[in-house]
């Protein structure tokens, strides 16, 4: 309505946030920070990857028939994989700063073969251990030819030139937000060290570096170290006062700090080498279910890159790169099952929730990070040190790290239009089915010991069982699909969907921001079809 007297709202009520490509970090991916402030930050990184790495071994080796000698040297092989796939990651896939390292999507396939019937009447437990660990070895060397070729291939590049920002809500956010089992519950194991690491670390990150702002620049970037480090020492003051000395066996477990048994099966000196536990067995129906993980952990890792590059600082990753860096992932698994990790790997959640509690995604601070994983794998008794910090402190830290991810997935929201019913329907029911899915799959296989798909063929289950008990791969999928295919060429659609944001960063070199960000040093790049 023209005239009137009524005064106009003030212009900054009106005008929203406005929607930002990168983030302002304290130094992004192609910044290092000073040399010693760079090798304690990459310090902090190995101790928060040090979770899954621990965790992985201590649930799978027992099984398996190992002691604590076969833990120490599987979490020994597993870190010292890591480390190497990390550099590869660093330096040749997609150069982002992404820690890889064990993933709890191949669990699942890795049980399935240590249940297989031809290892039951096994009578010695270590001979059991040996025979399968080479099976394992076998399916993940089988299992990682797919994202080698789907990613070398240029394969994964035509399918994520589909991906909207719309579509990588769902994804991301359940990369992070999925894994909340592995967070509060763990934490309530032993409440008594748990909760106070969750506190300590949310003031260091959180309310010092504001309260104290001389202080700011040592407080948000060492948090985890400060933190870890008083509880800790609080967790051994109670160890040795013998504060649980008459507790149920289960509770000191979780809460003793001398009861991993990691130190003493750990050997002081002991380089992993290929074939170590000897010739890889190989299985059809293994390979399958496994081959069916690394389809997922390429999804999941997807999501998790996505995360990792907003949190370095970077620009939003082009879909070449993205098939590069999977393909590298791959490479990774074939390390893993040539070394016998017992396990598969993925980009590591917690490490690019690190990111952001530091605000620094130097490439330089991941490559020292697996530095130090190298070096204390071989130097085993001293890593076994820091592998010996209690599973609730390190559940405490995932709380934190796994709502930053999920919050990632988040703020693509903002290049999408919220007001858009059909932007509602595909983000509001990708996410529900991405957590109600998974859930039934699990709810299922906990009362009946097995899961929904019970057949005959047991890879067949394992496949379909896999697949769909993973959060982030069932809420992507769908997010993907029904973004591609509802009113997909209707004109307004493509800007409610947020498409037109990332048109610019679908080829590689049509923005220079992504090739000083993501190019292969050396001139590498021309050997890569998929760039």
């Amino acid at each position: 309505m023209a005239g009137g007297g009524a005064a106009a709202p003030k212009q900054d009520e009106l005008v929203p946030h406005p929607a930002k490509e990168q983030l302002n970090v304290t130094f992004c991916v192609k910044s290092p920070p000073d040399w010693p402030e760079a090798i304690l930050l990459g310090f902090q990184h190995y101790l928060v990857m040090l979770g899954t790495t621990v965790i992985i071994p201590t649930a799978l080796v027992p099984q398996m028939g190992g002691g604590n000698d076969e833990k120490a040297r599987v979490i020994q092989t597993l870190l010292f994989v890591a480390g190497l796939n990390t550099l590869l990651q660093t330096y040749f896939g997609t150069r982002l700063p992404a820690v890889i390292g064990g993933s709890y999507t191949f669990v699942v396939p890795t049980i399935s073969i240590i249940l297989a019937g031809r290892y039951s009447n096994i009578v010695d437990p270590h001979e059991k251990f040996l025979r399968i660990m080479r099976g394992t070895q076998g399916a993940l060397i089988v299992a990682s030819t797919l994202q080698i070729i789907v990613g070398f291939s240029g394969l994964w590049r035509n399918v994520t030139r589909f991906l909207s920002p719309l579509a990588a809500v769902p994804l991301v956010a359940l990369a992070g937000f999925g894994l909340y089992e592995l967070g509060f519950p763990g934490v309530a194991k032993c409440i008594e060290i748990g909760l106070p690491q969750i506190i300590l670390l949310i003031i260091f990150s959180q309310y010092m570096p504001h309260a104290i702002h001389a202080a700011k620049p040592v407080l948000d970037k060492f948090a985890v170290i400060f933190s870890v480090a008083i509880v800790w020492l609080y967790a051994f003051l109670l160890t040795i006062g013998g504060a649980y000395g008459h507790a149920a066996p289960k509770t000191q477990l979780h809460c003793r700090t001398d009861r991993s048994g990691l130190v003493s099966g750990s050997p002081w000196i002991r380089v992993p080498y290929p074939f170590q536990w000897g010739a890889p067995t190989f299985d059809a129906g293994e390979a399958f279910a496994m081959m069916a993980a690394s389809f997922v952990a390429l999804v999941e890792s997807t999501g998790t890159f996505i995360a990792v590059s907003r949190y370095a600082g970077a620009t939003p990753v082009p879909p070449s790169i993205l098939s590069r860096g999977i393909g590298w992932q791959g490479v990774g698994i074939l390390l893993d099952g040539v070394f016998g990790t017992a396990n598969g790997s993925s980009v590591s959640v917690e490490n690019a929730g690190l990111l952001a509690v530091t605000t620094i995604g130097s490439r330089q601070v991941v490559q020292i990070s697996a530095g130090f994983m190298i070096f204390f794998s071989i130097l085993g008794k001293f890593g076994a040190v820091f592998a010996s910090i209690p599973a609730p402190i390190i559940a405490a830290l995932y709380c934190l790290f796994f709502a930053y991810v999920g919050a990632a997935g988040l703020s693509f929201l903002q290049f999408c239009n919220l007001n858009s019913f059909r932007t509602k329907f595909i983000l509001g029911f990708s996410v529900f089915m991405g957590l109600s899915v998974p859930q039934y799959f699990n709810e299922y296989t906990s009362v009946a010991g097995y899961g929904p798909v019970h057949t005959q063929a047991r890879w067949f289950n394992d496949i379909i069982n896999v697949i769909f008990s993973s959060k982030p791969f069932v809420a992507g999928f769908v997010a993907f699909f029904l973004d591609n295919t509802l009113h997909r060429h209707d004109s307004a659609v493509k800007k409610d969907r947020g498409y037109h944001w990332w048109d610019k960063f679908r080829s590689f070199k049509t923005d220079n921001r992504s090739d000083e960000f993501y190019s292969l040093p050396f001139n590498l790049n021309k050997f890569f079809p998929s760039v």
